[in-house]
């Protein structure tokens, strides 16, 4: 039986990389997607091949850092599929630079979208799908950097060290009805990992080594975060919340 049969999703960066992993696994399982992005061809292309491979999904372009954008997404998910049962604030940026360099404009365009665009998705679903009397999910991702300094991301850090306080809390708030869980994705080949690297003068060394320096001697992929994601969102993680999960290939562990 598929996972999330008759359910309904909404995820936030899911046109490329480990949202749209999500979305379309999701969509294997049985679950209606909505799939929101800012590049509307690209996000339409997504939907489409879900569609094509005989899922369902629709997509909305909206910049998820304004309060409005979040209300008209969760709008959207409710209009079109009459309930909302899955939520993943995935969409995130790195902002760049350390905490003398990075600009303030950066600073607050990171915590913007890492953070406030989590609390404010977090405040227009909650009432939407406690209205669905069955159990519901939120997997909120985040990173190791909450618990890592890396170098010359100061508000990237920063960020996700606030989004994992915020999951906590949550969890605590709205449990039983709603689970809310945090994933901390290490290394994963995506367009944010090898912007990461782009960072330093050494990125194509740096993108050359990471793989050997991981106890798993090898970068995740987006599926490996998809996978994860899909059982935090199903009944098979029943009474797990406020939970954070640690996807680095042992990262985190080799310190």
């Amino acid at each position: 039986m598929k996972k999330l049969k008759n359910k309904v999703a909404l995820i936030t960066g899911g046109t490329r990389g480990m949202g749209r992993a999500v979305a379309e696994l999701f969509a294997k399982e049985g679950a209606s997607v909505v799939i929101n992005g800012r590049n509307k061809k690209l996000g339409e292309e997504v939907a489409g091949s879900i569609v094509a491979r005989g899922g369902t999904a629709t997509f909305m372009a909206a910049d998820i850092r304004t309060p409005e954008a979040n209300r008209q997404l969760v709008k959207k998910a409710v209009q079109t599929y009459g309930r909302l049962d899955i939520l993943v604030p995935n969409a995130g940026m790195l902002g760049l630079g350390s905490v003398t360099e990075v600009k303030e404009e950066t600073w607050h365009r990171t915590l913007d979208t890492n953070l406030n665009a989590v609390f404010y998705l977090l405040r227009e679903a909650i009432p939407e799908m406690r209205k669905t009397d069955e159990p519901s999910s939120v997997v909120v991702t985040g990173s190791i950097a909450a618990h890592k300094g890396f170098p010359n991301h100061a508000a990237y850090c920063a960020s996700k060290g606030a989004v994992e306080s915020l999951v906590r809390q949550a969890a605590v708030d709205y449990a039983p009805d709603i689970r809310i869980n945090l994933i901390q994705p290490g290394p994963v080949e995506t367009k944010l990992y090898k912007d990461s690297a782009a960072a330093f003068p050494n990125a194509d060394t740096i993108l050359d080594e990471v793989p050997g320096s991981l106890p798993m001697k090898r970068v995740g992929s987006p599926s490996d975060i998809a996978q994860t994601v899909l059982f935090l969102a199903s009944e098979d993680s029943s009474w797990i919340t406020g939970s954070v999960i640690t996807i680095d290939g042992g990262a985190s562990a080799a310190g």
